[in-house]
């Protein structure tokens, strides 16, 4: 004789105890399904790459200069710097041009460079990361076949529209502890000297577009 109490029965229908009503039938929770999704535990190899990831610095951007000149006295060399600088302006980049008639040290720079590499002394010359890469010629062929593209991939990005308000885009501006006089008065030794903070043009490099 059956018990008296309800047994499920394998086509979902149900006997009854004492005549009360049918019972749903619960189906048990699923303990594959019901986890704790969101603590996905990584493993000790993913722990530690994503640890020296947040350790480690970021990449500096490429620095990307241009030695140039502003003097027009020989046109080729002027028509040649106003090329390159146009296609660098055309990759968006920021470029560190040292103008060579500005400032007699970066001729200084440029010269001592050039002969460590057996080369003559020509403008302009572009550096990216350190890297010669050579004067307008070379620019243009690397341009022409997409590999200057390549070169300049990682280097600061920057508006070809920018003008700085400092300087006007020349890069430079009067020395402020000369105004421009190139000599200071030395009030301890009653005696005036040379300013030592400004080029031999009184000038001084922009704080605000070349620091």
């Amino acid at each position: 004789m059956e018990d008296g109490c309800s047994k499920v029965l394998s086509g979902g229908g149900s006997g009854s105890c004492g005549g009360g009503a049918k019972k749903p039938f619960h189906f048990a929770r699923s303990l594959t399904y019901h986890h704790h999704q969101g603590h996905r535990v990584l493993p000790p190899a993913a722990k530690w790459r994503r640890h020296q990831l947040a350790d480690e610095p970021r990449a500096r951007p490429k620095d990307v200069v241009l030695y140039t000149t502003s003097l027009r006295g020989v046109r080729r060399t002027f028509a040649d710097c106003s090329s390159v600088r146009a296609i660098l302006r055309g990759f968006r980049v920021a470029v560190d041009e040292r103008d060579v008639s500005m400032d007699a040290a970066f001729r200084r720079e440029l010269r001592s460079l050039l002969d460590a590499r057996g080369r003559a002394f020509s403008l302009p010359q572009l550096l990216v990361g350190g890297r010669l890469v050579g004067g307008a010629d070379e620019v243009k062929q690397l341009h022409e076949s997409g590999q200057l593209r390549r070169l300049l991939d990682g280097a600061a990005g920057q508006d070809p529209a920018y003008v700085c308000d400092g300087c006007g885009g020349v890069r430079f501006v009067p020395c402020t502890a000369c105004g421009g006089g190139r000599k200071v008065f030395v009030e301890e030794e009653d005696r005036v000297q040379r300013c030592g903070d400004c080029n031999e043009n009184g000038l001084v490099r922009c704080p605000n577009c070349c620091s």
